[in-house]
């Protein structure tokens, strides 16, 4: 169990107050009874922006600036883009040309209306710096077209007889035109604008149509020539990709953001919405662009899709992995906030429990034993001689003395008696109001949901209470998730401090997935299967190796470290992707992926997970 006891999480001055241990920020108390939802998501835009930028690249204008805000806020619609098959297609090289010739065309279509809004935007600015400055944009989108020309002359390809506009075409630049000619929702009819001030707002709504599309190409260009293999020079999209990272169209894309940030700084809050609602649209429309672009070739993405005939099983941790706070932290604040205060209040109680006050040193004593504990017990494996290849054996070898440090800390724990005393319906109310990774419940809703798909979920996890787990899921509607943690034992709806130890090691996880694997593969032998393995600590390491797909989400430096010292490779999920598709070919089947291959797959958050997996909603 990785302890985060109360002594780090409960503010001084009130035992209702929790402190995320990732995010430093106050959260209110997650089991108390509330009138807001029992089941909320973390959705704080800081740690957002800490976890996106750990592997997909951020922008390099500042977070405190609007354009800056709105890149984040909507990454999600970033991701479904950059993990479309087109896209995945593209940087690997391998997307058929005649798929390429139908994206250039539509693309084509969709840069001469944007150089149209630029040119309205333009007559709407009423500063001459602005008005300049939107020229210069324009003129970057008019030398986009050049480039896009020189294809269309390579392959000797007429868009006008050849190619019609595609309805997701369609639906974009009939909003980029709208935009920029005053239809905006909440702004006065274009013919009302009488007042420079007013005809300026246009401008700026319009900047907030095009800068999504900017930013996010200079991204999708930065991500793709990162991934370039500098030795093939026959990558046939490398002048394409080229362009869009070079200097000169980064520039143009942080010039278009800054823009944007000096047109709206003197506007209302309402109307910083309408720019806000306008970029989030603009954003969904390049999903949709990027989705609706024609692909007559096998793709690694989305996952569900290409193993819809095989049997999908996925596994998940539970702390942190799945959670803001670590569920030792829950448990320890109902016990802390539960206990008696005092000699007469604990009289007559069903189980003898210690006060408050010698609860709270105890956990106290128990953090501090366990954090110095097991900074020494990773010390002693990482003392090991490191080694030159992955090394499967040697590392479970290692993992043994974790184990016995796990087990041991629990005995301690038990031994206490600061496990007694908790009401079972306290629990299943904490777990109701827990607080859950951004986009984790809707990645097990769809799973579920996804007709003729044959998978099964499992929770695998060091808790000390399985009920907790079961609250969480159930309160977000993923109440056939299979739960294999350890069990409080109860008197009576009262907890005995006893615990029921099913998974307190790294080991007994590993045994546990490889039961489970095995089980079903006896029910279903003439299916393939496929197994999914999503964690963030040392305790998943053995899991997620043995993993058909191991994903490390929002990993501990610790997790890394002894990985790397046993030779295992972490490698961003996106940059994996692009090497599959490299050698994806129709007759590939499930055997891409292969467990103990020694690689892990590393992401920015759950939603990176539900673009890879399931693919644009």
């Amino acid at each position: 169990m990785r302890f985060l006891f109360p002594t780090r999480l409960i503010n001084n001055s009130s035992l209702g107050l929790l402190r995320s241990p990732r995010t430093a920020a106050p959260i209110r108390s997650l089991w108390f009874r509330s009138k807001s939802p029992v089941f909320r998501s973390a959705t704080n835009p800081i740690m957002a922006a800490a976890a996106f930028s750990s592997s997909l690249s951020i922008p390099p204008n500042s977070e405190e600036a609007l354009p800056g805000k709105l890149w984040i806020k909507f990454n999600r619609e970033c991701l479904f883009s950059i993990y479309s098959p087109f896209a995945v297609c593209l940087a690997a090289g391998n997307l058929k040309i005649d798929t390429f010739r139908q994206y250039i065309a539509q693309d084509v279509h969709f840069l001469k209306a944007f150089a149209h809004a630029y040119e309205l935007a333009a007559e709407c600015a009423d500063d001459d710096d602005d008005k300049l400055a939107i020229s210069d944009l324009r003129k970057s989108v008019m030398e986009e077209l050049k480039m896009h020309n020189s294809f269309v002359q390579d392959w000797d390809l007429d868009i006008n007889k050849e190619v019609s506009v595609n309805s997701a075409t369609l639906r974009y630049t009939e909003f980029l035109l709208a935009t920029a000619s005053g239809k905006v929702e909440g702004c006065k009819a274009p013919g009302m604008l009488d007042t420079p001030f007013e005809k300026t707002k246009v401008a700026a709504y319009t900047l907030g149509a095009v800068t999504p599309c900017m930013r996010l190409y200079a991204f999708l260009g930065k991500e793709f020539g990162a991934l370039l293999d500098l030795s093939n020079v026959n990558h046939p999209y490398k002048k394409w990709i080229d362009n869009y990272c070079s200097d000169a169209f980064q520039a143009s894309a942080k010039q278009t953001e800054d823009l944007l940030e000096k047109l709206s700084v003197s506007m209302t809050g309402e109307e910083l919405d309408i720019i806000e609602k306008l970029y989030q649209q603009a954003m969904k429309l390049e999903v949709e662009f990027f989705h609706a672009q024609p692909l007559l070739q096998p793709t690694i993405v989305p996952l569900v899709k290409n193993h819809s005939k095989d049997d999908l099983v996925i596994f998940s941790d539970f702390d942190l992995t799945c959670t803001v706070v670590d569920s030792s932290a829950i448990l320890a604040e109902i016990a802390i906030v539960t206990a008696p205060k005092d000699e007469q209040s604990r009289s007559g109680q069903q189980i003898h429990r210690m006060l408050s006050s010698d609860l709270k040193n105890t956990w106290n004593l128990l953090s501090k034993q366990y954090t110095e504990h097991y900074e020494e017990c990773i010390e002693n494996i990482l003392n090991k001689e490191k080694a030159d290849k992955f090394d499967y054996e040697g590392l479970c070898k290692a993992l043994e003395q974790l184990s016995d440090f796990e087990k041991e800390a629990n005995n301690r724990v038990i031994e206490s008696g600061v496990l007694k005393g908790l009401n079972l319906e306290d629990i299943k109310r904490a777990g109701e109001r827990l607080i859950l990774q951004d986009g984790c419940i809707n990645v097990f809703q769809k799973i579920l949901k996804t007709e003729n798909l044959n998978a099964e979920l499992h929770v695998l996890s060091y808790c000390w209470c399985g009920d907790l787990i079961r609250a969480a899921f159930c309160a977000g509607g993923v109440d056939s998730v299979e739960v294999h943690a350890n069990e409080f034992t109860f008197e009576e709806s009262i907890s005995t401090g006893e615990i029921e130890r099913k998974v307190e090691s790294p080991i007994n996880k590993a045994q546990q997935f490889k039961s489970i694997l095995q089980n079903r593969k006896d029910e279903n032998e003439k299916k393939s299967l496929l197994s999914v393995y999503i964690g963030d600590s040392v305790g998943d390491l053995l899991c997620l190796l043995e993993a058909d797909i191991g994903i490390v989400v929002s990993s501990s430096s610790s997790l890394r470290r002894v990985g790397s010292h046993f030779g295992v490779s972490f490698v961003p999920l996106f940059s994996g992707i692009v090497q599959k598709q490299k050698q994806h070919t129709e007759e590939e089947s499930s055997s891409t992926w292969k467990g103990l291959s020694g690689t892990l797959y590393t992401v920015s958050s759950w939603a990176e997970i539900h673009s890879f997996a399931l693919g644009w909603d």
